[in-house]
């Protein structure tokens, strides 16, 4: 009698928590599944007015503009999320110049555009290099697996071109690697969140792990629909029965369907509980305990890289007055003052930079930065150890506190047009004009209606903000409540499994 009420009990709690969170799970699979694999799905965008008021843009937010530069032949190009755009009167009209990219918002987002001393037009982009000519962009091969170009550095007449992990010099037309040496700080170890996130992933074991990982999305799939099935199929096979109709097939269906639901359920319970916590620290408010916590490297992984720069580099910056190059990376600025033929030091007093990296690095003056990330922008004098709040003009003190890591003005770009004004990108609030009260340009509608990659709806889903329509500011406690709910689902389920399995073997002894 005991058995069957703790086989009653864990069936309760096994079915309601799993009906209120179905949604969600189909949600969250289909959507990871997408994210692992963003070029195959970089062609697909989502018309913004489908979406809600959060996701339109206004006032060029949502890193709509990371930044600008202006033309030999006097016209000024903008770019960033929104692709290229050009304007012969200095920011007040704009038009297309996106030929060449392949079709999808995602093929044509600009991390940076640089116009050589020999007149090359280039843009680095998240899936490449590109080169405009003959009035369209063509796509330069890069020897390096890793293509998102981040940024450019021009040293008298070298090109250099910087990935998240390489750093590049043109030779005439091919491409070769610079070797930059491990920093001092360097400790072989990689942060905790990266390891997380690849293990969440998959990527951390390659192609094959991103594919093992779209299974276990596959399987959670699976086990919703199939849960589904089991729910209200009892209840209409009684009705097809009181009607007096055959109900064999409908109930050999059934029993097929349970009997996968739990053999899938027990067999991959361990990678179904790793891919749920491996997620429910990848979003605040689980996120900050783990978010400056470093690990080793997991052996014969893609993390496992002898790159002491995979994936860590943002900005690169030449500076003329004191013949120093300037990297920024997503966990500190470092300079070398001899190309990285030793290693590059870090800066010992430094603003504070965002762990999503630096959107903004310009030089200001002599000895004079500007370095703008999701923890604001900052006025920065290295040599002299001062540093300012770029927006209040005050000195900047350091403020050690556990929240979100999102300043109050999270820095998605900058640029000063042709008159010298410059103009702040906030990504919430958009275009801030910092010089006068003129304000910037309003946004055209055509560049307003510019899509959203399918990709970064799904981002959206998978994060649970696109929730914050339901959920208002708690929206932030959906990821490790409904990963807890998950946890609850998956445990309970195999515990029942296990215990029917048991009293069935003992029927039958």
């Amino acid at each position: 009698m005991a058995k069957n009420k703790t086989i009653q009990f864990l069936k309760k709690y096994h079915k309601w928590p799993s009906l209120l969170l179905t949604l969600f799970i189909i949600l969250f699979s289909i959507s990871g599944i997408i994210m692992n694999h963003r070029s195959l799905f970089s062609s697909c965008d989502i018309n913004r007015k489908y979406l809600g008021s959060e996701y339109q843009y206004k006032n060029w937010n949502k890193a709509a503009v990371k930044s600008a530069i202006h033309l030999s032949d006097e016209a000024s190009l903008i770019y960033g999320n929104i692709g290229v755009w050009k304007s012969s009167d200095n920011f007040k009209s704009f038009s297309d110049f996106n030929s060449g990219f392949p079709e999808g918002i995602d093929n044509r987002k600009i991390e940076k555009i640089i116009q050589t001393k020999s007149g090359e037009l280039l843009a680095g982009t998240l899936f490449g290099l590109y080169q405009h000519k003959d009035n369209e962009w063509n796509k330069l091969e890069l020897p390096v697996k890793e293509e998102r170009v981040v940024d450019f550095m021009e040293i008298g007449e070298e090109l250099y071109i910087l990935t998240r992990s390489n750093l590049l010099k043109k030779v005439d037309d091919t491409f070769e690697i610079v070797k930059i040496p491990a920093s001092k700080d360097y400790d072989g170890k990689t942060s905790l969140f990266k390891s997380l996130w690849e293990i969440h992933s998959g990527e951390a074991f390659g192609i094959l792990g991103k594919l093992f990982v779209d299974f276990i999305g596959l399987i959670f799939l699976f086990l919703c629909f199939s849960g589904l099935i089991y729910f209200f199929f009892p209840n209409w096979i009684k009705r097809v029965k009181k009607r007096g109709g055959i109900t064999k097939r409908k109930i050999s269906f059934l029993k097929f369907n349970l009997k996968w639901h739990n053999h899938f359920g027990n067999w991959l319970i361990v990678f179904l509980i790793l891919t749920t916590i491996t997620g429910m620290f990848l979003r605040p408010p689980l996120l900050i305990a783990i978010a400056h916590s470093r690990v080793d490297k997991i052996p014969f992984t893609h993390l496992d890289n002898p790159n002491p720069w995979y994936d860590q580099l943002r900005r690169v910056l030449y500076d003329e007055d004191l013949n120093r190059v300037m990297l920024a990376t997503n966990e500190g600025i470092y300079y070398s003052d001899n190309l990285f033929e030793t290693a590059p030091e870090r800066f010992e007093h430094q603003p504070p930079v965002s762990v999503m990296g630096v959107n903004v690095l310009e030089k200001a003056g002599e000895d004079q930065y500007l370095v703008g990330s999701f923890s604001g922008i900052f006025y920065w004098m290295p040599e002299r150890n001062m540093i300012f709040d770029y927006i209040t003009k005050r000195p900047h003190v350091p403020v050690r506190r556990m929240g979100p890591p999102i300043a109050a003005h999270p820095i998605a770009g900058y640029l000063k047009d042709k008159d010298g004004r410059e103009i702040l990108f906030d990504y919430n609030l958009g275009a801030g004009n910092l010089s006068d009260d003129t304000g910037f340009t309003n946004m055209p509608a055509e560049i307003q209606e510019s899509a959203m990659s399918l990709w970064n709806l799904c981002l959206e889903v998978h994060t649970g903000r696109i929730y914050q329509y339901i959920f208002g500011k708690m929206y932030i406690l959906f990821i490790p409540i409904a990963g807890l709910t998950i946890l609850w689902i998956l445990i309970v389920g195999y515990l029942l499994f296990r215990k029917q399995r048991k009293v069935q073997t003992s029927k039958t002894k």
